[in-house]
């Protein structure tokens, strides 16, 4: 079993809630944030699986359909080709907000599912999120929890803290998690 860096999407690898987007719902709203693609490179370079985990309530709220997020997603994934970066796989939950179901974060079920399925060593890998419910759901699926960036409504206890992806892969990486 190999270790896995599970990251959530919208706040950790693109821009959302900016002056420029607000909502992913169309790839021409997608935009790598700063050191992204050289963060995934590193980690994938370093042997990790990387995964997406990403809540899509657009979908169950009817302001996207899931053609129109595959397209965003091989977006993504055209992005960080540029860089030599890869993603290994995706998972999402298109559920409305408060549905109840088992998927959406910070319900751990969709970690748990990609471990599963790529022979994932939980206790040696990491989510990586923004907000309280990523940190939540790695808690929950018993991974290492980082919180990246700065929003402000955030309050999370996460295991470590990084201002970006690229600062958590650096330190990874070069071994100063130990």
């Amino acid at each position: 079993m190999q270790a896995g860096i599970f990251l959530d999407r919208d706040g950790v690898i693109n821009e959302v809630l900016t002056r420029r987007v607000k909502f992913v719902n169309k790839p021409s709203d997608f935009y790598l944030l700063y050191g992204v693609g050289e963060a995934i490179k590193q980690l994938n370079d370093a042997g990790y699986k990387v995964f997406v985990v990403t809540n899509q309530g657009g979908i169950g709220l009817g302001f996207m359909k899931e053609a129109a997020l595959e397209k965003v997603h091989q977006k993504m994934q055209d992005d960080l080709a540029g860089f030599g970066a890869r993603i290994d796989d995706i998972a999402y939950c298109p559920h409305k907000p408060h549905a109840g179901c088992a998927c959406r974060k910070p319900r751990p079920q969709m970690l748990i599912d990609l471990a599963e399925k790529h022979d994932i060593d939980l206790e040696k890998s990491y989510m990586v999120g923004d907000r309280d419910p990523d940190i939540e759901a790695g808690r929950e699926a018993g991974v290492t929890t980082i919180l990246v960036g700065t929003r402000e409504e955030t309050s999370s206890e996460a295991d470590k803290k990084f201002k970006d992806l690229l600062t958590f892969a650096e330190w990874l990486v070069k071994g100063d998690s130990e």
